[in-house]
């Protein structure tokens, strides 16, 4: 199976850079309603990820943390609980299937390592899904 297949291109998905604060951090998963977020550097390299609970880590270790703080703080300050690992776009299915059990979607790069976009969980278990189906009614 290709990979690229089950890709969504960077275009249709929301990251951040890397110098985002709090506050954009928040403001872009509340409108989007997500719960992690690619961080890219300026040039488009992909660096980690972001979630709502290292964000609220950081609010909770940090007494006097308002709105206007949000304003202040990089996200590439926030100390990250559990980032995304990325894949190459050359990667095995079987990577991808494996780390799909333990993320929502899998950050993929090129071989220079830039962002080029995601493979979602509910794409690989929909390819997989058709597989076993497909396997089923030729049996």
């Amino acid at each position: 199976m290709k990979l690229l297949l089950l890709l969504t291109p960077k275009n249709q998905t929301s990251y951040l850079e890397i110098n985002s604060t709090i506050r954009q951090a928040l403001e872009k998963m509340d409108n989007r309603k997500f719960t992690v977020v690619p961080l890219l550097d300026s040039a488009g390299k992909y660096i980690s990820t972001i979630s709502e609970g290292d964000i609220l880590r950081y609010i909770k270790n940090h007494e006097n943390f308002d709105l206007k703080a949000a304003e202040n703080v990089r996200v590439c300050d926030i100390e990250k609980y559990r980032p995304y690992v990325a894949l190459n776009s050359n990667a095995d299915v079987q990577d991808v299937i494996e780390m799909s059990l333990n993320q929502n979607f899998i950050p993929m790069v090129d071989d220079r390592g830039m962002y080029i976009g995601i493979v979602k969980r509910k794409d690989v278990i929909a390819h997989l899904y058709g597989e076993f189906k497909k396997h089923m009614k030729s049996e």
